[in-house]
Protein backbone atom coordinates (compact mmCIF):
# COMPACT_ATOMS: atom_id res chain seq x y z
CA UNK A 1 0.00 0.00 0.00
CA UNK A 2 1.56 3.64 -0.94
CA UNK A 3 -0.79 5.86 0.80
CA UNK A 4 -2.53 5.48 3.90
CA UNK A 5 -5.59 7.47 2.95
CA UNK A 6 -5.99 4.49 0.37
CA UNK A 7 -5.59 2.09 2.96
CA UNK A 8 -8.63 3.90 5.09
CA UNK A 9 -10.77 3.80 2.07
CA UNK A 10 -9.96 0.02 1.26
CA UNK A 11 -10.04 -1.38 4.93
CA UNK A 12 -13.80 -2.82 5.29
CA UNK A 13 -14.76 -5.53 8.23
CA UNK A 14 -14.46 -9.07 6.56
CA UNK A 15 -16.79 -11.59 8.17
CA UNK A 16 -15.85 -14.13 5.68
CA UNK A 17 -12.79 -16.03 5.38
CA UNK A 18 -11.10 -18.54 2.77
CA UNK A 19 -9.92 -22.19 4.30
CA UNK A 20 -6.08 -20.68 3.11
CA UNK A 21 -4.01 -20.36 6.52
CA UNK A 22 -1.57 -17.22 7.40
CA UNK A 23 2.07 -17.58 6.62
CA UNK A 24 4.26 -17.35 9.80
CA UNK A 25 5.57 -14.05 7.82
CA UNK A 26 2.49 -12.60 7.86
CA UNK A 27 1.43 -13.33 11.34
CA UNK A 28 4.95 -11.78 12.75
CA UNK A 29 4.26 -8.74 10.61
CA UNK A 30 0.38 -8.53 12.43
CA UNK A 31 2.09 -8.97 15.67
CA UNK A 32 5.43 -6.53 14.88
CA UNK A 33 2.26 -4.04 14.04
CA UNK A 34 0.48 -4.28 17.16
CA UNK A 35 4.03 -4.18 19.46
CA UNK A 36 4.51 -0.87 17.63
CA UNK A 37 1.06 0.67 18.79
CA UNK A 38 1.98 3.83 20.51
CA UNK A 39 0.59 3.71 24.15
CA UNK A 40 -0.18 6.34 26.24
CA UNK A 41 3.57 7.15 28.45
CA UNK A 42 4.82 4.11 26.71
CA UNK A 43 3.83 1.91 28.88
CA UNK A 44 2.28 -1.02 26.64
CA UNK A 45 -0.57 -1.64 29.46
CA UNK A 46 -1.65 -4.70 26.25
CA UNK A 47 -1.04 -8.60 25.58
CA UNK A 48 -1.90 -10.40 22.94
CA UNK A 49 -3.19 -14.28 22.27
CA UNK A 50 -2.40 -15.60 19.42
CA UNK A 51 -5.09 -18.46 18.17
CA UNK A 52 -4.81 -20.28 14.97
CA UNK A 53 -6.17 -24.19 17.02
CA UNK A 54 -9.36 -24.30 15.19
CA UNK A 55 -11.19 -25.82 18.16
CA UNK A 56 -10.75 -22.72 20.02
CA UNK A 57 -11.55 -20.38 18.08
CA UNK A 58 -15.22 -22.56 17.62
CA UNK A 59 -15.11 -22.17 21.28
CA UNK A 60 -14.69 -18.12 21.23
CA UNK A 61 -17.06 -17.79 18.72
CA UNK A 62 -19.28 -18.27 21.41
CA UNK A 63 -17.87 -15.98 23.47
CA UNK A 64 -20.88 -13.99 23.40
CA UNK A 65 -24.69 -13.82 22.33
CA UNK A 66 -24.19 -12.28 18.79
CA UNK A 67 -21.40 -10.62 16.55
CA UNK A 68 -18.54 -13.44 17.23
CA UNK A 69 -20.26 -16.38 14.91
CA UNK A 70 -17.52 -15.83 11.83
CA UNK A 71 -14.55 -16.36 14.00
CA UNK A 72 -15.10 -19.60 14.01
CA UNK A 73 -14.05 -19.08 9.90
CA UNK A 74 -11.22 -17.13 10.22
CA UNK A 75 -7.51 -18.45 10.17
CA UNK A 76 -6.25 -17.17 13.47
CA UNK A 77 -7.86 -14.41 15.84
CA UNK A 78 -5.34 -12.04 18.15
CA UNK A 79 -6.98 -11.64 21.28
CA UNK A 80 -6.08 -8.20 22.67
CA UNK A 81 -5.95 -7.69 26.36
CA UNK A 82 -5.26 -4.89 28.57
CA UNK A 83 -3.67 -4.82 31.86
CA UNK A 84 -6.12 -2.07 34.08
CA UNK A 85 -2.93 -2.20 36.87
CA UNK A 86 -0.67 -0.68 34.43
CA UNK A 87 -2.44 2.19 33.21
CA UNK A 88 -5.49 4.29 33.67
CA UNK A 89 -6.12 4.26 29.78
CA UNK A 90 -5.64 0.41 29.72
CA UNK A 91 -8.73 0.38 26.83
CA UNK A 92 -7.61 3.07 25.14
CA UNK A 93 -4.16 1.61 24.50
CA UNK A 94 -5.34 -2.04 23.82
CA UNK A 95 -8.30 -0.12 21.22
CA UNK A 96 -5.49 1.93 19.24
CA UNK A 97 -3.14 -1.63 18.84
CA UNK A 98 -6.66 -3.59 17.49
CA UNK A 99 -7.13 -0.55 14.71
CA UNK A 100 -3.51 -1.08 14.03
CA UNK A 101 -3.66 -4.99 13.31
CA UNK A 102 -6.90 -4.28 11.31
CA UNK A 103 -4.95 -1.87 8.75
CA UNK A 104 -1.76 -4.16 9.22
CA UNK A 105 -4.41 -6.96 7.46
CA UNK A 106 -5.58 -4.83 4.96
CA UNK A 107 -1.75 -3.77 3.79
CA UNK A 108 -0.90 -7.39 3.52
CA UNK A 109 -4.38 -8.00 1.44
CA UNK A 110 -6.55 -10.13 4.73
CA UNK A 111 -9.24 -9.14 6.09
CA UNK A 112 -10.22 -8.90 9.26
CA UNK A 113 -12.72 -7.50 11.60
CA UNK A 114 -12.94 -6.77 15.29
CA UNK A 115 -14.80 -8.51 17.90
CA UNK A 116 -16.17 -6.60 20.67
CA UNK A 117 -15.84 -8.29 23.84
CA UNK A 118 -15.19 -5.75 26.61
CA UNK A 119 -18.88 -4.59 28.17
CA UNK A 120 -20.25 -7.66 25.79
CA UNK A 121 -22.22 -10.89 27.02
CA UNK A 122 -23.80 -14.31 26.14
CA UNK A 123 -27.06 -14.66 25.88
CA UNK A 124 -27.25 -16.15 29.81
CA UNK A 125 -25.79 -12.90 31.31
CA UNK A 126 -22.22 -14.07 31.69
CA UNK A 127 -19.51 -11.26 30.77
CA UNK A 128 -17.58 -12.45 27.11
CA UNK A 129 -14.64 -11.17 28.95
CA UNK A 130 -14.81 -14.16 31.72
CA UNK A 131 -15.21 -16.72 28.70
CA UNK A 132 -12.35 -15.61 26.75
CA UNK A 133 -9.95 -15.59 29.87
CA UNK A 134 -11.39 -18.63 31.17
CA UNK A 135 -10.53 -20.68 27.63
CA UNK A 136 -6.99 -18.67 27.05
CA UNK A 137 -5.96 -18.56 30.72
CA UNK A 138 -5.67 -15.17 30.97
CA UNK A 139 -4.89 -14.21 34.58
CA UNK A 140 -6.52 -11.57 36.62
CA UNK A 141 -6.03 -8.60 36.40
CA UNK A 142 -5.97 -8.73 33.03
CA UNK A 143 -9.13 -7.99 30.77
CA UNK A 144 -10.08 -8.65 27.32
CA UNK A 145 -10.86 -5.65 25.13
CA UNK A 146 -11.11 -6.79 21.51
CA UNK A 147 -10.81 -9.71 19.50
CA UNK A 148 -9.56 -9.34 15.61
CA UNK A 149 -10.65 -12.01 13.35
CA UNK A 150 -8.43 -12.46 10.72
CA UNK A 151 -8.14 -13.98 7.37
CA UNK A 152 -7.68 -14.49 3.72
CA UNK A 153 -10.89 -12.56 2.26
CA UNK A 154 -13.63 -14.97 1.41
CA UNK A 155 -15.73 -12.31 -0.55
CA UNK A 156 -14.99 -8.64 -1.89
CA UNK A 157 -16.17 -5.68 -0.45
CA UNK A 158 -16.46 -2.38 -2.27
CA UNK A 159 -14.19 0.36 -0.38
CA UNK A 160 -15.34 2.96 1.45
CA UNK A 161 -18.01 5.51 -0.10
CA UNK A 162 -17.05 8.60 0.57
CA UNK A 163 -20.50 9.78 -0.42
CA UNK A 164 -21.65 8.31 2.88
CA UNK A 165 -19.12 10.82 5.37
CA UNK A 166 -20.60 12.71 8.26
CA UNK A 167 -19.20 15.91 7.06
CA UNK A 168 -21.92 17.92 9.38
CA UNK A 169 -20.05 15.77 12.43
CA UNK A 170 -16.58 17.55 11.93
CA UNK A 171 -16.90 21.17 13.93
CA UNK A 172 -14.23 23.39 13.54
CA UNK A 173 -13.14 26.20 16.79
CA UNK A 174 -16.25 25.22 18.57
CA UNK A 175 -18.65 22.47 18.85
Amino acid sequence: MERFSELVRLRRSMRKFTDEQLTPEEVQTLLKSALMAPSSKGKHAWHFVVVDDRSMLEKLALCKAQGADFLAGAAMAIVVVGNPEESDVWIEDASVASTILLYQAEDLGLGACWIQVRERYTAEGEPADNIVRYLLEIPEPLRVVSIIAIGHKGMERKPFNEDRLLWDQVHVDKF
